[in-house]
């Protein structure tokens, strides 16, 4: 039975659909087969089949392979793969998918003072219109990039709120939720910081 390998595809009254072979292993006359559902790709398990019930079996041929994928949807997915991977080859990133012009101390204050830290907790405390929130948004592209933040709390005084937000929200592309008196309010018996 030479057919019974892994990766044929065979037919038997033991399981209610095609089957394709993950394993299969003679021992004498009897032979150990575990398989999966060939449609359904459900798990069946071992089965362990005397010369009568091999008698049973019949190979099917394996179905053509299947290209009517859609390809957009495959570019996509590969391009989406490419740019989460991209921080690792390019030290950079976040400078070359920003719309910005940084400052050579501002790269030098992420890059070289914040990012090889092991704990990310930063108050950027600055000059005022030394950049602070180009710092900011780099840093913040940088440990989304790298999946290392899932949340950001950005405390900024209220006069540059507004100013913040569009900066972030155009040079960035990232956009935050203002959480202040009038929402923790409105917000009476509920988390806002989930």
């Amino acid at each position: 039975m030479a057919e019974l390998r892994p990766g044929a595809q065979v037919r038997g009254p033991f399981w209610p659909e095609p089957v394709r072979i993950l394993q299969a292993e003679e021992h004498g006359s009897v032979w150990r087969l575990v398989v999966v559902g060939a449609k359904t790709g459900r798990y069946f398990g071992e089965r362990w089949l005397g010369l009568a019930e091999l008698a049973q079996l019949s190979l099917e041929a394996a179905p053509a392979p299947d290209f009517s994928g859609r390809p957009e949807a495959v570019f996509l997915g590969l391009e989406a793969h490419r740019i989460r991977l991209s921080h690792q080859f390019d030290p950079l990133h976040a400078l070359h998918v920003s719309l910005i012009d940084p400052l050579p101390h501002q790269i030098d204050a992420v890059y070289f003072h914040m990012l090889p830290k092991t704990r990310l907790r930063f108050l950027l405390a600055d000059d005022p219109g030394a950049g602070k929130t180009i710092m900011a948004g780099l840093l913040l592209k940088e440990l989304k990039g790298r999946g290392l933040v899932e949340r950001v709390l950005l405390v900024v005084p209220g006069h540059l709120r507004d100013q913040w937000l569009r900066e972030l929200r155009e040079k960035f592309g990232e956009t935050f939720l203002v959480v202040d008196r009038g929402l923790l309010q409105n917000a009476y018996g509920r988390n806002p910081w989930r």
